[in-house]
């Protein structure tokens, strides 16, 4: 029986562990896409308790304490300590075996705190003081500490096209090592839904870009001022979220008009929604493409199930799952529209539904167009698939039906701090998938292949990233 978790945690055979400690563990990290707090990246926060570094955003972490019976004041409350709080989250960790929390939770104590302990009951107060004390000490438990220890070169924030950046321009002034670079996530500009709403983002807008909206074009034209603006603080990347691809056909006139409909505070049928939310999916294309940015489009995602709770603590707080959208036609016609003028950027296809695996793996083959290598991706395992099965479904599937080689690799989409072992995670994953493969004699490893696989397993941690999003 082996230890858990030791040096050839996740890895099965000697090739997987040489693939592992000599090409993988010690590349750098490019976070392309992560919801880390600029705010707290720039100012350096410091930690008041482990609780806040850990537990604190985290909504993992908050469904798993939810499951296990743990009341919700333990959780989001603010009328229970750091303590109460952490003791409720280590009465739950032995719940959570078999469970990628399980994993994640030994992974971040190890590698940020140092503590080589399972964390349960008995162990709780004495991991809970342990790492307050190092956080109280050790420098490398702040923000820049974290993001310097793990080697993380650059990482890029989730930004709204409001938002003055400030944060950024300060990260970029301080003595912080690694470049935090912001992303346009302009999905409330396309969410028409509810008229109070998108007016208030509609005049915050006009306030934050300088141009009065009386109309769409002048609605175009602020979009464009901040998008030029992001391109002006580094920013290289978009990001969307979207329940499903929108490729609704309509007119320019429709379009005005239903802007001046949900402007002037009427409600939208579900067909003049549709038209608009396609007509600002393709107007972002355009921009990206102008801008020379990667797009990358995150569909499948079912939010905000619970209203009671939706109504008490709001959206991002762990009760959203996988959504059912049968949106391969209309992810075909939108790319193929940008491609048949000549629009289309570089793109990143994330699925929250392991049922669309084999669907992105053959879409992105349908646009590449041989300007550059991978230019059309398939994202890494996200959300709920970022999780040992979801990784090998991923890198299996990407392998059998594009090319394993050019992918771009992991990233985190978390609000965590502690989240990078999910870097060394996805590593030890990969080395052993291919590893495997060259004990079982699926494929040779001498010679120039010996050479291929070693630059593969480089690249797909490090390199291709590094290369495709050219900070």
């Amino acid at each position: 029986m082996k230890n858990f978790m030791d040096d050839d945690f996740l890895l099965h055979t000697p090739t997987a562990h040489k693939l592992y400690f000599e090409h993988a563990a010690n590349m750098p990290i490019i976070d392309y896409h992560c919801h880390l707090d600029p705010k707290m990246v720039a100012e350096n926060h410091p930690f008041k308790s482990i609780t806040e570094i850990w537990l604190g955003g985290d909504h993992y972490k908050w469904r798993a304490l939810r499951a296990n019976g743990i009341d919700e004041r333990y959780i989001t409350g603010t009328d229970t300590s750091d303590w109460e709080k952490f003791e409720k989250w280590a009465e739950t960790v032995p719940y959570t075996l078999r469970n990628p929390l399980y994993h994640w939770t030994h992974l971040e104590l190890k590698t940020a705190f140092g503590v080589d302990k399972r964390l349960n009951p008995d162990t709780a107060k004495e991991i809970y003081e342990a790492c307050n004390a190092k956080l109280k000490e050790d420098p490398q438990l702040t923000p820049w500490g974290l993001l310097n220890k793990y080697h993380v070169e650059v990482v890029c924030t989730t930004d709204d096209p409001t938002d003055d950046l400030r944060y950024h321009q300060q990260a970029k002034e301080c003595a912080l090592k690694t470049k935090m670079l912001p992303t346009w996530r302009p999905d409330k500009a396309m969410s028409p839904e509810c008229p109070d709403a998108f007016r208030a983002y509609v005049e915050k807008l006009a306030a934050v870009s300088g141009i009065d909206i009386h109309n769409f074009n002048d609605f175009l034209d602020a979009l464009q001022q901040r998008h030029d603006f992001f391109n002006s603080m580094g920013c290289r990347l978009s990001d969307h979220g979207i329940e499903k691809f929108y490729a609704e056909p309509y007119t320019d006139n429709e379009i005005k008009i239903i802007f001046d409909k949900v402007y002037g505070g009427y409600q939208l049928s579900a067909e003049e929604t549709l038209k608009f939310k396609s007509a600002m999916l393709y107007i972002f294309g355009i921009q990206d493409h102008a801008a020379g940015w990667t797009q990358q489009y995150h569909y499948g995602a079912m939010r905000n199930n619970n209203t009671r709770m939706f109504e008490k603590i709001g959206a991002d707080t762990g009760f959203d799952s996988i959504g059912e959208y049968n949106t391969a036609k209309e992810c075909s016609r939108f790319l193929d529209r940008l491609d048949q003028e000549g629009r289309l950027s570089k793109t990143i296809l994330y699925n929250l539904n392991p049922n669309a695996n084999e669907v992105l793996a053959t879409m992105i083959g349908n646009f590449q167009d041989g300007t550059i290598p991978g230019k059309i991706q398939w994202g890494s395992g996200w959300w709920f698939m970022d999780q040992k099965n979801g990784m090998q479904n991923q890198l299996n599937t990407l392998s059998l039906l594009g090319l394993l080689s050019r992918f771009v690799g992991m990233l985190t989409d978390s609000r965590s701090f502690l989240s990078y072992p999910r870097h060394e995670y996805f590593r030890r994953i990969l080395c052993d998938l291919i590893g495997t493969d060259i004990e079982n004699g699926e494929l040779p490893y001498t010679g120039y292949e010996q050479q291929r696989i070693n630059q593969m397993v480089e690249d797909v941690c490090y390199y291709n990233a590094k290369q495709f999003f050219n900070f």
